[in-house]
């Protein structure tokens, strides 16, 4: 939201320096982000100014150039090359000394510079208007007050707005300062608390009056639920033309685009009060203002000549033949007002803020005035602010009042009613105030004091403050305008000992989250919501369990996700294409499913590996990520939380080309693989991405509390190497689950280090090569005990697998 300081300053009398107003209004909970110089003319026509042309001859070299000799005011005329036809001796003009930086049409600096021009010297540039910003026409040079003294600066002749503009990041609560108006509001009250007694003064309307009946408009209001209050007026025997240069201003200052003086003075009292307004063309309507719903499917032409189909709960602004308006949020082309327009009907309303929200979704549009209308404004603003524009449009483009005006307000918006507790103020405040400042503070926000007792505040809350309706909230009021700054605060820290399960899921993801950074792995979290059709790149899940938003926010924002595959991919393809391409990602996330049964959420842990394993480095060979280093990490977790008894079977996720499964008992604990080449390239993803997907509830489910340890052992191990000729077909998880069940108490350890597959084995053969640690911890082993051992796993190998040893 931009505040113009100036405008500010027309309702509070403030000498103020822009940054100290800033700081203020930042403390107000109104945070500044950014103060901008403004000027009405870009530059302020700094080093322009008043010369007096004395001679004026044509260019010997050009006949569209004519040389001048100009008077600047300084005793000692000038020599100017000039191309405008309508130059002569004479004339007061303007003129851009040397060294004057003007700007193009696109905005573009340029310096006036001493050069020649067809071989004549020239020391300047006298101006057309729009060569300095003050126009727009180019047909020659400006031709200025013959009573103005040559070296006059150019800045005092013309009325050169300069204003500074506060960049305000307004939250979505406080709908009560999203005007001039409002802003002024919460500075009074800052400026009240700081010691600074000012007042706020408000636009008068009491020149207000009917100059004659001749134009009468009825409103039938057939939603009052939708449209609570509905005010109408018309003005006749308007012209509709520029706006003058004071409110063409305003509107720039603050970022708007200046359409015609009707159109103008509606902006101006939006965002100088807070209350939208639209203009109707009166002599496009048929009959009396009707303030409806349509069927669903009804056709409507906005004025950015879009036809939209409009849904059974919008609520609409017709006249007898049909609609003329969407109600708060955009105008109809065929009701607008144009530049043969000569009678209006002024609509100032104030409708239900979800209905408007819904119908902006709808239909995504969001304007100035649904921003305002779906948040919630000042009902009781809504016929001073009609009679304000009323005023301001008969100022600027002429007209009588012809109406009287149309209040439709069955049923008042009634304020708020609070109890403030002062022992609860202090409790949340952490320190008590003189009730005296609460009770300014709270008057200065024109909440109003019923009563007074020993326990505290009965108060009213004005209606248009629809963020404060509880007694927290109010705290909240006398808070930030006391300021947060104010309040002591202790240098001693209280603490309560915490006593938590040891396997609660936040330790344990912590855990598990300082494992994955150490392994180089970066965390991310992605958005929740995501596209829909991600569905649809799997068999596995299923369009019809996609929990929907009701109003999205876009297309690709309108799904819960059902795995965290796709959000993931997202990420790994964003980074891949701004030049990094080795990734290492996880995720602690929720995926969320619509079954019959209900609606379902589940916590997953995600993994994903790309890329190189190692950075480039001359001493040594950059080798890529591959499966096994993929499987070790997620082996890494389950080792981590002391999960075994686990074992590999075949992934079942087709999202997967190649890949497995762990498992414990029937039930799976994470998949893990390569992600087929056709989801990849959905992405746009070139390269190979390992995935891994951990079902965290069931983690969880399987941790034990008590810890389990070994004492180290005193005896020595020792280690024994077997390469074994087996068939192709004969997998590492075989041998090691042989092994394991051959020699259950003294085997520690099974390592493949070695596998050979080529020249000098049979046909569908392969050599595995590995090392088997044997350890007694009551003493130390024999040769005999390991010879033993040793044969037994020969002989197993043989009869099970048909190995034989190399």
């Amino acid at each position: 939201m931009k505040i113009s300081y100036n405008w500010l300053k027309q309702f509070i009398k403030i000498d103020w320096k822009s940054d100290e107003t800033a700081a203020l209004l930042t403390d107000l909970g109104l945070e500044v982000e950014i103060v901008e110089k403004y000027q009405s003319v870009k530059g302020g026509l700094e080093g322009i100014v008043v010369g007096h042309v004395l001679t004026c001859i044509q260019h010997p070299d050009a006949d569209r150039l004519k040389i001048t000799t100009v008077d600047l005011g300084n005793g000692i005329p000038v020599q100017i090359v000039c191309g405008a036809n309508n130059v002569a001796a004479g004339q007061k003009v303007p003129v851009a000394t040397i060294g004057t930086t003007l700007y193009d049409a696109a905005g573009v600096a340029f310096s006036i510079k001493k050069g020649k021009i067809r071989g004549q010297e020239s020391h300047g540039m006298i101006c057309a208007e729009d060569e300095i910003g003050l126009g727009e026409s180019h047909d020659g040079i400006m031709i200025l007050d013959d009573a103005l003294v040559p070296g006059t600066p150019a800045a005092t002749v013309f009325k050169i707005e300069d204003d500074e503009v506060f960049e305000i990041g307004l939250t979505p609560n406080r709908a009560d300062a999203m005007s001039h108006l409002g802003t002024a509001r919460d500075l009074r009250a800052g400026l009240l608390q700081s010691g600074v007694n000012v007042e706020l003064i408000t636009p008068s309307v009491s020149n207000f009056r009917v100059d004659k009946r001749t134009l009468k408009i009825d409103i039938d209001v057939k939603e009052p639920k939708l449209a609570p209050r509905y005010c109408g007026v018309t003005i006749s025997g308007i012209e509709v033309k520029p706006s003058p240069a004071w409110l063409q201003n305003r509107l720039k200052a603050i970022g708007l685009n200046p359409k015609n003086n009707i159109v103008d003075v509606t902006n101006y009292v939006l965002h100088e009060l807070g209350q939208p307004l639209h203009a109707f063309d009166a002599a496009k309507i048929n009959g009396k203002i009707i303030v409806q719903t349509l069927p669903a499917g009804t056709k409507f032409i906005t004025l950015d000549d879009v036809e939209r189909t409009l849904h059974e709960e919008d609520l609409m602004i017709c006249d007898e033949k049909g609609p003329l308006c969407i109600a708060g949020v955009f105008g109809g082309k065929k009701s607008g007002v144009s530049e043969s327009t000569n009678s209006i009907f002024l609509e100032s309303a104030y409708f239900n803020p979800v209905s408007i929200r819904k119908t902006a979704k709808r239909h995504q549009l969001n304007t100035d005035a649904s921003f305002r209308f779906e948040r919630g404004i000042d009902p009781t603003i809504t016929e001073y602010a009609l009679k304000r524009a009323a005023l301001l449009i008969q100022e600027v483009a002429g007209g009588e009042i012809t109406s009287d005006v149309f209040n439709v307000y069955p049923k008042k918006i009634e304020d708020f009613s609070v109890f403030l507790n002062f022992s609860k103020v202090a409790k949340i405040i952490g320190e008590e105030l003189q009730k005296d400042t609460i009770k300014k503070i709270l008057v200065s926000l024109d909440i109003k004091v019923n009563s007074v007792s020993d326990a505290g505040l009965g108060l009213t809350i004005p209606a248009y403050r629809v963020d404060v309706q509880r007694e927290i909230d109010v705290i909240e009021e006398i808070l930030r305008v006391y300021g947060y700054n104010n309040i002591n605060f202790s240098k001693k820290l209280n603490a309560t000992v915490s006593n938590s399960p040891r396997n609660e899921d936040y330790k344990i993801q912590n855990l598990i989250a300082s494992q994955l950074n150490s392994q180089g792995f970066n965390e991310m979290m992605a958005n929740s919501l995501t596209t829909a059709s991600y569905v649809g790149l799997s068999e596995d899940l299923n369009p019809t369990n996609n929990v929907t938003m009701l109003n999205p926010l876009s297309a690709d924002l309108s799904t819960m996700r059902q795995s965290l595959l796709f959000s993931g991919l997202e990420a790994v393809s964003y980074n891949i294409n701004r030049k990094n391409a080795d990734l290492k990602l996880f995720e602690f996330g929720k995926t969320y499913h619509n079954y019959l049964a209900g609606y379902e959420e589940k916590k997953h842990l995600s993994l994903f590996l790309t890329g190189s394993r190692n950075q480039e480095n001359w001493t040594t060979t950059q080798k890529p990520s591959d499966f096994f280093l993929f499987k070790g990490f997620a082996n890494g977790i389950l080792s981590r939380l002391g999960i075994q008894k686990t074992q590999n079977v075949p992934v079942t996720s087709d999202v997967f080309s190649e890949g497995i499964a762990i498992s414990v008992g029937n039930e799976i604990l994470v998949e893990l693989g390569v992600v087929k080449k056709s989801i990849l390239k959905h992405f746009g993803i070139k390269q190979e991405v390992f995935f891994a997907d951990f079902n965290w509830n069931l983690i969880l489910k399987l941790l034990s509390s008590k810890i389990k340890y070994t004492e180290i052992p005193k005896y020595p191990e020792v280690r024994r190497d077997l390469a074994l000729l087996i068939d192709q077909s004969v997998t590492y998880d075989r041998i090691y689950t042989i092994a394991c069940q051959t020699e259950k108490a003294l085997l520690k350890d099974i390592n493949l280090f070695d596998v050979y597959e080529g020249q000098n084995l049979p046909e569908g053969k392969k050599s595995y090569a590995l090392s088997f640690t044997i350890q007694d911890h009551s003493k130390t082993l024999t040769d005999v005990q390991i010879d033993k051992i040793m044969s037994k796993l020969k002989k197993n190998f043989e009869t099970e697998l048909g190995a034989s040893l190399r």
